[in-house]
């Protein structure tokens, strides 16, 4: 269990004054109360500082986000304390926005959803902090959000997807296989042992220097990558994806990025270049690992199938795979996934590609699917308590299970 306001406060509290300023520009009665279900998600966790207002039929009614890429391209990677001090610069502006668009009175709010795990801490606090003041404010009720519980049902915003579903989860610091059964009933089959595949990306990206790449100067390490690809010949490196032996669904990125690393070592020297230059050879370098990667998410996500076909946990029939994720945006692993869905007769979804990045809106919708569930809606602040992600492991079951799975031809 995680006590949340105490936490939240030694990293960062607005002041009074500051909250009942941002809530004078509002009309609102504390406490007011409406049939029609409205909920504020308020998103920290990483470095998008994200706000949306979403009501009980999925409708968004106001959205506002601040990204953080740009400055964090800069100096290589997200560092916390930088992160921390631009969500408090923009939290207060961007909730603001978010309910300013939607035309929605603070007082009408049904409830307000804040991401609370997991993330950098120093983020989440900020987020923490400011839903708590305004809570206490306003006088509704908090819903603590897990992150990966709102990717994972995302896609019940924008799709009609009843439970149980088969959810893969593919970001820059997670990567799992989940059931989902309920809106706060998971069984997880597998994850990733180390590192996750957009975090590997990324330090991929940063080895061969992607930001100095003039067609990629603006992008994240993810979507360099993917665009690169594009222009390269896979096939330039033979690389075998991890675990070819394991017959569990788990997970392993570092290995392959080890691999990678030896890969642009080698061809530096070749070259005649210094670490820090743009290689001839990038764009084949990215094609392959992004082809390995997706091979390997391919598989691991084949024997989840059939597993759960084989233990009548998904319809032998209409069975549904989501992927979400920020790593779910790559076309290139989606359509490596579609081939596996379409040999196992699963239908594969995935939420609008700005949905499958960090944003408000998952946040609210998973609030409005608590809220309706009635679960874990809290009317009491003071030494809150909270769960983590409800899920029963059940990964060695799977391992046990020793499923092979058929060899696919993935020309993607």
């Amino acid at each position: 269990m995680l006590i949340l306001n105490k936490t939240a406060r030694v990293f960062f509290k607005p002041s009074k004054r500051k909250v009942d300023g941002f809530l004078r520009s509002f009309n609102f009665h504390p406490g007011t109360l409406f049939l029609h279900k409205i909920v504020l998600g308020i998103e920290t966790s990483c470095d998008d500082t994200a706000a949306a207002v979403v009501d009980e039929t999925g409708n968004v009614l106001g959205e506002a986000i601040h990204s953080q890429t740009e400055v964090h391209l800069k100096t290589g990677g997200i560092i916390p304390p930088v992160a921390q001090q631009l969500h408090r610069e923009n939290i207060q502006r961007i909730v603001q926005e978010a309910l300013c668009a939607s035309g929605i009175s603070p007082s009408e709010l049904s409830a307000i959803a804040t991401t609370i795990k997991p993330g950098l801490a120093l983020s989440l606090g900020v987020g923490l902090s400011f839903s708590l003041q305004l809570v206490d404010q306003l006088k509704k009720p908090f819903i603590p959000i897990h992150h990966m519980e709102a990717h994972a049902l995302t896609i019940r915003l924008t799709n009609k997807v009843e439970f149980p579903f088969l959810v893969l989860l593919i970001s820059g610091g997670h990567c799992l296989l989940a059931l989902v059964r309920g809106v706060s009933d998971f069984l997880l089959l597998g994850k990733s042992l180390d590192i996750a595949p957009g975090d590997m990306l990324d330090k991929v990206a940063r080895r061969l220097s992607l930001t100095k790449h003039p067609e990629c100067s603006t992008m994240s390490g993810g979507k360099a990558i993917e665009h690169l690809a594009k222009q390269g010949n896979r096939f330039h490196f033979d690389i075998n994806p991890p675990m070819q032996r394991a017959k569990n669904c788990d997970f392993s990125f570092s290995g392959l990025q080890h691999v990678i690393d030896k890969i642009i070592m080698q061809k530096e020297k070749e070259e005649g270049i210094e670490k820090g230059q743009i290689l001839s050879s990038a764009a084949d370098i990215a094609a392959a690992v992004q082809h390995t990667t997706a091979c390997h998410i391919a598989k691991r996500t084949h024997r989840a199938i059939l597993f759960c076909k084989q233990r009548d946990l998904l319809s032998q029939s209409n069975a549904v795979l989501v992927v979400s994720g920020g790593v779910a945006s790559n076309l290139y692993i989606r359509r490596a996934l579609e081939i596996v869905t379409n040999a196992t007769q699963c239908t594969l979804l995935c939420p609008p590609p700005r949905l499958c990045t960090d944003n408000g809106i998952m946040i609210a919708w998973n609030g409005i699917e608590r809220l309706r569930a009635g679960l874990g809606i809290l009317d009491n602040i003071e030494g809150i308590r909270y769960e983590p992600m409800a899920k029963v492991d059940i990964s060695k079951e799977v391992a046990e299970a020793a499923i092979k799975v058929p060899q696919l031809k993935m020309k993607i």
